[in-house]
């Protein structure tokens, strides 16, 4: 298998980009996460996964390992192929990803476009033990920060802010201080907001 490549930066784009490297041109989907990530630079190294059909060999490509972990995660359960997950990655960061299977939230994996109820549920049921054993995520710190960050957000709901910035904001301000009680959440959030 690929597992990475380095080379120059020929094109870039939403979905893909083409490096070249010794002179061969290769074509690497990409998700809007690891598009995010890549520095207008010439020289570039993406870390690969390389799914073979019968009727296409398909590369894909990441900015971290991690992405590409939680990637071949996904593609894993039944009925999430390769797109879904690309999408599931543009949505989400790969950490958002992860700590929605370890903590069973539903409603955000739900809320990635073309993800039903059901398959949100087997992703779940399927990778929420294998992302907490790889991860070691304690189950308990991950529902004590779900706890506090949805009475964070529906407190600020209350407030009247708009519900899509109050969760980027209380999401940033989880990841820079994961300790950080329901208060502490609140007045950080309305500095920023």
């Amino acid at each position: 298998m690929i597992t990475h490549i380095e080379g120059k930066l020929v094109e870039k784009n939403p979905t893909d980009v083409v490096i070249d490297c010794n002179g061969v041109g290769y074509l690497i989907n990409i998700s809007l996460n690891t598009f995010g990530q890549i520095p207008d630079k010439e020289h570039l190294r993406l870390y690969t996964y390389l799914q073979v059909k019968e009727d296409a060999h398909t590369l894909y490509g990441f900015s971290t390992k991690t992405e590409r972990e939680i990637f071949k995660l996904l593609i894993s359960v039944s009925g999430v192929g390769a797109s879904t997950a690309r999408t599931m990655l543009s949505s989400l960061d790969p950490n958002q990803v992860k700590e929605a299977i370890a903590s069973g939230d539903v409603a955000l994996i739900q809320s990635v476009k073309g993800i039903g109820a059901k398959t949100a549920q087997r992703v779940i049921l399927d990778l929420k033990d294998k992302v907490l054993k790889v991860y070691g995520i304690d189950e308990v710190s991950v529902t004590q920060n779900n706890t506090n960050k949805s009475e964070a957000l529906s407190a600020l709901e209350v407030l009247g802010f708009n519900k899509k910035q109050s969760e980027k904001v209380i999401e940033k301000l989880l990841s820079q201080q994961p300790d950080a009680n329901v208060e502490t959440l609140i007045k950080d959030a309305l500095k920023n907001l």
